[in-house]
């Protein structure tokens, strides 16, 4: 199952919640973030500038080739990236297959290779004003941002490209949740939708 949605849209969350809910045994996750390019080759004013928001920010084609593994039964090692300096840290993480597999990301839908390996696609559509106050939030809290630095890649690189590569997008999504839905119950839905029971 695919969550794709703006940048503070609850993609994560809503991943957490049906975490939470299917037996653990059944269930794998897997996020497009952690497939960001290493950018250790540039100095850290110029890794500021980087688009991040733009797809060729993301190693799409070493995710689609996890996916596949996935998919046949194959474990991945997924590549550690750290935000806070831009750069993978060298160490991966195991993701074994299972029957469920739940991936996220903001980008998931713009790549075709990506669309066609999902059984199921969710899109979150929540207004830009609430997507900016919990980005803002989150890179203060988890990133070590700050909050004039956050609004500003907001502003130069994550609304334009989420205006191109994002949003036009919504329409691939089997499932549009909106803003007022309570993500728990959108959970408990989507896990009906898949046929499993909750633990």
């Amino acid at each position: 199952m695919g969550i794709c949605g703006g940048s503070g849209a609850g993609k994560t969350t809503l991943a957490n919640a049906l975490l939470r809910r299917l037996d653990a045994g059944r269930v794998s996750s897997l996020a497009f973030d952690a497939y960001y390019r290493d950018l250790s080759h540039l100095t850290m004013a110029e890794r500021r500038e980087v688009n991040y928001d733009h797809p060729d920010s993301l190693d799409h084609e070493l995710f689609v080739a996890h996916l596949r593994e996935l998919r046949a039964g194959r474990s991945i090692e997924v590549p550690e990236y750290d935000f806070a300096t831009h750069t993978r840290t060298g160490r991966t993480n195991n993701v074994t297959p299972r029957e469920i597999v739940i991936v996220d990301g903001i980008l998931l839908f713009c790549f075709p290779e990506i669309r066609d390996v999902l059984d199921h696609a969710v899109f979150i559509d929540v207004p830009e004003d609430v997507r900016l106050e919990r980005r803002i939030r989150r890179d203060i809290a988890e990133r070590g941002r700050d909050a004039d630095d956050v609004r500003r890649q907001f502003a130069q690189f994550v609304a334009p490209m989420h205006n191109e590569f994002v949003q036009p997008y919504q329409g691939h999504g089997d499932r549009l949740v909106g803003a007022s839905e309570a993500l728990p119950e959108v959970a408990d839905e989507l896990i009906g939708r898949l046929g499993v029971g909750g633990t």
